[in-house]
């Protein structure tokens, strides 16, 4: 049964671990009553208001914080286009990235012809800056396409801004694309994860957010650990102990994190959609 895993939770604000393939929102690309995040959330909180702060694409996992009250969700608001909130991502690229940089490449906006068919398609492009750091690499010894071997980096992503598929356009324009990625990504190197590890998620993942909470004034940092299957996949590309590793969670504390789900809610959470 799929539940909601609660990272934090006060009178003011809630953060979710959202899984990979989870929708936030209920949206027209999708079967009607495919499952999504809020409307999980709202019956969690029995129909008390919830505000959405910020986004993570789909195939996105990690973190992801919402407001319970109007004011709350208006000061955060600000924080984000403020750049107040230092947001932390893990990838997987292919490649091996150079140890740090910064990518400073400014990125058009995307808009959604049948979303939003009055938006001007010629807008220019918007300032847009990744700080990066490689973590680890590995060298599978699996040929593709004209290279003996598959080189494959881990890296850490801290995006001061928010542009659409940000982190997913920066690392494309490097020549180090996210894998797992079908809209940016390569499909061979896709195919050789989902074919040699059975992975077939996108490799992106919100693992941290700090911010200054917005009623107490406080620091908060907020972290998601990846799930148990990417830790897996990790161990077995030698990157142990180089990313946030799953918590263990009793049986009770699963049950409790179960309470907006009802048991013939029909569907599942999988980690593995694309």
């Amino acid at each position: 049964m799929p539940y909601l895993d609660i990272l934090y939770q006060d009178d003011d604000i809630i953060a979710i671990h959202k899984p990979a393939g989870l929708l936030v929102h209920p949206s027209w690309i999708a079967p009607k009553k495919t499952p999504n995040l809020v409307y999980s959330l709202k019956r969690y909180l029995r129909g008390e208001p919830v505000y959405t702060i910020h986004r993570l694409d789909r195939a996105t996992s990690g973190v992801i914080v919402f407001a319970k009250k109007k004011e709350v969700a208006q000061a955060l608001n600000a924080m984000f286009a403020e750049r107040k909130v230092q947001k932390t991502y893990l990838c997987v690229t292919r490649g091996f990235v150079p140890e740090e940089g910064v990518i400073d490449y400014a990125l058009k906006p995307i808009f959604d012809k049948k979303a939003d068919p009055l938006a001007d398609p010629d807008k220019p492009a918007k300032e847009a800056v990744s700080a990066y750091r490689r973590l680890g690499t590995v060298e599978l010894p699996i040929p593709i396409g004209k290279y003996p071997c598959a080189r494959y980096s881990l890296v850490e992503v801290k995006p001061t801004t928010g542009r659409k598929h940000q982190i997913r356009r920066h690392m494309k324009h490097i020549f180090h694309p996210l894998v797992g990625d079908t809209k940016y990504g390569e499909g061979r190197h896709n195919r050789l994860f989902r074919e040699h590890f059975a992975t077939r998620r996108m490799l992106l993942m919100a693992t941290e957010l700090s911010f200054e909470h917005p009623t107490t004034g406080e620091m908060l940092t907020i972290k998601a650990p990846v799930s148990r299957k990417v830790s897996e996949l990790f161990d077995q590309l030698g990157w142990q102990g180089l990313y946030p590793a799953p918590v263990e969670r009793t049986e009770r504390q699963l049950e409790a994190l179960a309470g907006a789900i009802d048991d013939d809610d029909s569907f599942e959470l999988s980690e593995d959609s694309d």
